[in-house]
């Protein structure tokens, strides 16, 4: 059994081997060597494939190399300085020339019969950015304009009559089959002239990155619905197609003396264009490869995301490159929780005792529910219905159930105990802003969230997790958003608008201007209940009975506090609108209420012309706005209500709930360290990204793309 293990691991070994390294990228190639890009770096190779040599090694991206027509000098973008800008080097390598000095980006398409490097630029651009060809001296001096208004990439024929361009960059270039309006043709004129011919289009597909050869324009063309490299002669108007590949897109090429050079499925292939005949390069690549090695990353307050507090205050929980960390208030260190590098750990959520935390994880490929100790010890996953990605888990006051909402725009429920999982509600639509994220009410019996109309208003509503029946709160004449529970659970407050009309079509580019405003109401959920803001009158309470022994006034006082502490939720659904109650407070741009101290609630206001959100606290008793806090972009309530989490100016508070915040105190220690092992990341992130496309996309048929499939063929080129 050893010896056929072995055996086997040395077939896979020397299949792999045999292969060469993938993802080699536009690739140029003079009559001996082949230079192209991997990792962002310049590498050369021989024509008949082997071992490849670095030529670059800077920290920022080199890329668009060209041969000069000598075969002497490589032409290239790179970042060197800051800037992307136009370079050479010698093809035996060594210092880079650096050619151009414009701040905006210049990218090499390639080189002019009189040996000057051609490439685009929007320097001239007023006032988009519309990109021309220029040229520019090897020997330096300034670059001068080719005569074409528009053109982004492109080259001029070997007798420099002529030049072959695409006159526009593609917002999206990795959209296979595309047939809207930026499939351009291959635009060829005649530059004394002017006379213009076009590439033929008659599925009305892309054509992309045209080169010269042999007197003909070689191109990239989706007629047969995959990427292949296709011909144009000028002078007889003689197309013909060149490779049929059908799995994998011809992605670039680049024409040499007697061969052109193409990528695709991840490798270069040579072409001879006279007989189609083509041939896989094996290219092994091998570097320190220094970006790729396991590493120590320091974290900046302004990374984590995501963020909760502990019940009281005591700890925070963010998350990180997908992990979980806990941060105390002043007094011990942080704590990586999962420290799962290549797994995504997200939305941490502590539970109302604080002894448990719960995420979202995918290390089983899809999200799951993880419940685990404070400590991040004995995690339990529980599977989810649907897989896809959820969002924003808040977990019941009596600690038995977690509500969640997914990429569709559902709420759920889970069963801590069971595991037993419900969807409770759905959005009628779809919208950029989330605001169907579910709120327990204080006795874990109802959920609260808000939920568009037909009328594209938005409504708060509630489901009774008992009766598994959702009612309504708001009549849907205003858009209502942002329901948070009052402590005692005999309000409900929340943010409404009755000027949104223009906004609710958020795609329409028409609704920018208008000026949103929203104001602040209350509403009374029992039909026996009273408004929160009623009138009071100093008046002498009159004793009926004799005056009680103290320790009938002891007991008396803890059985009062004992049913206070009890919560029972109430929502009387008949005449429900009608006590619906505004409350004192201008209306202005607010964005979203979150729980504060007995009887206040915080209000965040987008200020126009100021940085973050300014903070306000309500007290509804009182009818009294005060100022809490400026420049605040987060903000998070303690399940007690004492405590506060703020992000300021990149960095974290843990704050008290009553009085205003100072940016003096209660500053966070974030200065923490993870682990990261990029290789094991690069998995994680291409699958993610695989269910990003499934999950998200407008369209459920992927643009007909076998999505199953595509995770098999492309999986590997991850190794």
């Amino acid at each position: 059994m050893k010896t056929l293990n072995l055996l086997l691991f040395f077939l896979i070994s020397t299949t792999i081997s045999a292969q060469g390294t993938q993802l080699l990228r536009q690739p140029t190639l003079s009559g001996s060597d082949i230079v192209f890009v991997y990792a962002n770096d310049l590498w050369k190779v021989s024509a008949s494939g082997g071992s490849a040599q670095r030529l670059t090694s800077n920290e920022g991206y080199e890329f668009s190399p060209h041969f000069s027509i000598d075969g002497s000098w490589i032409a290239f973008t790179a970042e060197y300085d800051g800037n992307s800008d136009v370079y050479i080097i010698p093809v035996s390598g060594g210092e880079p020339k650096r050619l151009t000095w414009h701040p905006g980006a210049d990218v090499v398409q390639g080189w002019t019969p009189e040996g000057e490097v051609l490439f685009r630029s929007a320097r001239e651009a007023r006032p988009t950015q519309t990109n021309k060809l220029y040229k520019v001296s090897p020997d330096s001096g300034f670059p001068t304009a080719i005569n074409i208004p528009r053109a982004a990439y492109g080259e001029i024929s070997p007798d420099g009559k002529y030049a072959a361009y695409t006159p526009i960059t593609f917002w999206d270039p990795e959209w296979r089959n595309y047939r809207g309006g930026q499939a351009m043709p291959v635009w060829i004129v005649e530059l004394a002239t002017g006379e213009l011919q076009r590439t033929p289009q008659p599925t009305k597909e892309r054509h992309l990155d045209p080169v010269w050869f042999q007197n003909k324009v070689f191109y990239l063309s989706e007629r047969d619905l995959a990427s292949n490299i296709w011909s144009y002669d000028p002078l007889t108007g003689d197309e013909k197609q060149h490779t049929f590949h059908k799995k994998f897109d011809v992605k670039s090429l680049d024409a040499g003396p007697d061969r052109i050079v193409y990528e695709q499925g991840g490798y270069l292939h040579l072409l001879n264009p006279s007989d189609n005949s083509t041939q896989q390069l094996i290219i092994e690549v091998k570097g320190d490869m220094n970006f790729a090695r396991p590493r120590w990353e320091e974290v900046k307050g302004n990374d984590l995301s995501h963020a909760n507090l502990s019940p009281t205050g005591k700890r925070a929980l963010f998350e990180y490159r997908g992990e979980i960390i806990s941060v105390p208030k002043e007094k011990g260190t942080y704590r990586n929780l999962t420290n799962s590098p290549g797994v995504a750990d997200r939305y941490p959520v502590w539970s109302p005792k604080g002894d448990k935390i719960a995420w979202f994880s995918d290390e089983s490929g899809e999200y799951q529910l993880v419940v685990a100790d404070q400590e991040g010890s004995n995690p339990r996953s529980y599977p989810l219905p649907i897989p896809t990605f959820y969002f924003e888990p808040d977990w019941s006051p009596d600690g038995n159930y977690i509500a969640y909402s997914d990429t569709d725009y559902n709420v759920w429920v889970i069963s801590l105990n069971s595991g037993n999982v419900q969807k409770v509600a759905t959005d009628r639509y779809a919208h950029p802003n989330r605001t169907m994220n579910p709120l327990w009410s204080p006795d874990s019996r109802w959920i609260a969230y808000s939920k568009q109309l037909n009328s594209h208003f938005k409504a708060i509503f509630a489901y009774d997790v008992q009766e598994k029946k959702e009612i309504q709160l708001t009549d849907g004449m205003a858009d209502a958003i942002s329901p948070v529970w009052d402590e005692g659970g005999e309000y409900l407050y929340f943010l409404a608008s009755t000027n949104y009309g223009l906004q609710s079509g958020w795609l329409d580019m028409s609704s920018y201007d208008p000026q949103l405003t929203r104001s602040l109401y209350a509403l009374v959920l029992s039909s026996d209940g009273k408004a929160p803001n009623l009138p009071t009158s100093d008046e002498e309470e009159v004793s009926t009975s004799s005056t009680p022994t103290k320790k009938e006034s002891d007991k008396k006082k803890g059985k009062e506090e004992d049913e206070e502490k009890k919560v029972n939720v109430r929502i009387d659904a008949e005449g429900i609108y009608s006590r619906i109650i505004p409350l004192k407070l201008e209306d202005r741009n607010y964005v979203s209420l979150e729980t504060g101290p007995e009887h206040q609630v915080f209000i965040a206001e987008n200020v126009p012309n100021e940085p973050n959100l300014k903070i306000h606290t309500y007290d509804v008793k009182e009818m009294k706005v005060e100022d809490f806090g400026t420049n605040i972009s987060d903000l998070v309530s303690s399940s007690d209500r004492k405590s506060v989490l703020v992000k300021q100016n990149g960095s974290w508070y843990i704050s008290e709930t009553k009085g205003g915040f100072k940016n003096s105190e209660g500053k966070l220690d974030t200065n923490i360290k993870v682990q990261v092992d990029p290789r094991a990341e690069y998995h994680q992130i291409f699958r993610e990204g695989w269910r990003f496309m499934r999950d998200f996309l407008y369209v459920d048929n992927v643009h007909g793309a076998p999505w199953d499939l595509i995770y098999e063929w492309y999986s590997p080129w991850i190794n």
